[in-house]
């Protein structure tokens, strides 16, 4: 039997990255406050490292990922496959021309929103926002220069925007 109840383990968990850098990067600052020499360049060292971490672990925590919806996204070789049991699709990272994110229906018990993603022949493929793996989404799109990740945060929050974009091609890409 577990002594944490689930809301506070599924928090834990959601937040671990940010908690622990945090912890290790305020060790780090009093180590280096109580330290001369070499001893205070490694802890300051350190904490530059930790403060980095902190912040990246606050932006995954942030992201509006459950994991709890239909189907599954997979992302290899820049190619997004998303499955699911009512239909699916693929399309290429490279091919993208728009990634923009919509909200759902507020009143639904549904995910608070979809991906939609478009390519440069038209073609469009949208996925839950809490589809399984669906964290590999923001990984695969960091490749795109300027993608707005925060657009996701914005559009999942109660009175948000209906969309937002994420990215959209600065030109038309070659076929």
């Amino acid at each position: 039997m577990s002594m944490i109840r689930p809301e506070a383990r599924a928090f834990l968990s959601r937040w671990q990255e940010a908690i622990l850098s945090g912890i290790v990067l305020l060790g780090s600052l009093q180590a280096a406050a109580v330290t001369t020499g070499l001893v205070r360049g490694l802890s300051y060292a350190a904490a530059l490292v930790c403060a980095a971490l902190f912040i990246e672990g606050v932006r995954r925590g942030r992201r509006p990922y459950r994991g709890t919806g239909a189907g599954r996204v997979e992302v290899d070789e820049r190619q997004i496959t998303y499955f699911s049991s009512l239909g699916g699709g693929v399309i290429s990272i490279n091919d993208l021309v728009r990634v923009k994110v919509r909200a759902s229906n507020r009143s639904s018990t549904g995910p608070d929103f979809f991906w939609e993603f478009t390519d440069l022949h038209g073609q469009r493929l949208t996925i839950s926002g809490d589809v399984g793996n669906g964290a590999a989404l923001f990984d695969a799109l960091t490749a795109l220069p300027g993608a707005d990740l925060e657009a996701a945060v914005r559009v999942s929050v109660p009175d948000a925007d209906e969309e937002q974009i994420v990215w959209e091609a600065t030109a038309k890409r070659p076929d």
